[in-house]
């Protein structure tokens, strides 16, 4: 009596191709009935291909034309209908095979198909994701904490109390470093202020210590002095993600800037901003151009500090 339910449920979803009919199937398949698994993966693939014959009738229907007889609504109706028989024979037929895989898959009748059990996630991607993205977080922390770069975690704290000191203390340095390697003090100063606030916000590392670093230099494979870790914002393809990165740490505001002047001069990637230091719109563009930061502003905002009212009438 239950193998006879069993086989009235896919009858009827076998008259219905539609999404509705799946449900059918489920219930079917739970019956274990290996002839019940096989008629509902019939079923299956026949409604992949009504579904598939579906959008390539929609894309003919885009080409068509209005006022042809054969694009009246009655001429739609039994071409869909005709459709939906011709999903159904070619599924009776031998179809395109995905019946047959489903029934491997869902049966385990085969030990080279790997049981849905294992790879069943209920169609929720965006745990997946998630998932991965976690993975990808633990594996940056663990790569970039305290104990891998022999530093404690680093924080952001204030260097200097006011804009009037920032600019006060740095331009002096600016100048001899511009001066050494032809490039614009101001510019210097601007870029400063835009990776720090004014000196708001500079990287100190975890025993309270400032990193002198005002330029946003990151510690690569070729920095062997100390450095300090933080959270950054980076931008890809225009979207903010919040990235562990390691900085340069410095013993003085005198020693940062020079290696900062002798970072942008020794790098090729930065040859093109070196050849037009001397003018300051240029160079920063340049800059950005050459992957500086990854903000898609960069540029702008160093101009708008160098052009600013504030700095202007704080220099001398």
């Amino acid at each position: 009596m239950e193998a006879l339910s069993t086989k009235n449920q896919l009858d009827m979803a076998r008259n219905v191709h539609d999404l509705g009919s799946i449900n059918k199937m489920r219930e079917a398949i739970a019956s274990g009935d290996e002839e019940v698994l096989q008629e509902a993966a019939e079923q299956f693939e026949a409604i992949f291909v009504q579904m598939m014959l579906k959008s390539m009738r929609k894309a003919q229907d885009a080409l068509a034309d209005e006022n042809s007889p054969f694009n009246s609504q009655q001429v739609k109706f039994y071409r869909d209908m005709h459709d939906q028989q011709l999903a159904t024979d070619l599924t009776a037929n031998g179809g395109m095979g995905l019946a047959d895989i489903i029934v491997k898959q869902l049966g385990q009748t085969e030990d080279s198909y790997t049981p849905s059990s294992v790879i069943r996630s209920d169609g929720n991607l965006s745990s997946l994701n998630s998932n991965r993205v976690n993975d990808v977080n633990q594996a940056q922390a663990f790569a970039l904490n305290s104990e891998s770069i022999r530093t404690k975690s680093a924080t952001k704290d204030a260097m200097f109390d006011s804009p009037e000191q920032f600019v006060e203390t740095l331009m002096p340095i600016a100048e001899k470093v511009a001066a050494q390697y032809g490039m614009d003090p101001k510019a210097i100063v601007s870029q400063a202020a835009v990776e720090t606030g004014w000196g708001k916000f500079v990287i100190h590392t975890g025993d309270g210590k400032s990193s002198h670093n005002l330029f946003g230099i990151k510690a690569n494979k070729e920095w062997n002095g100390e450095q300090a870790v933080v959270d950054t914002l980076e931008f890809n393809n225009g979207v903010a993600q919040k990235q562990k990165s390691a900085f340069r740490a410095y013993s003085s505001l005198e020693e940062a800037v020079q290696d900062y002047g002798r970072f942008i001069n020794s790098s090729p990637r930065y040859s093109n901003a070196v050849e037009q230091a001397s003018n300051a719109k240029h160079y920063t563009k340049a800059l950005q151009e050459a992957g500086y930061a990854t903000d898609p502003e960069y540029a702008d905002k160093i101009m708008a500090v160098y052009n600013s009212e504030r700095l202007n009438t704080l220099l001398p």
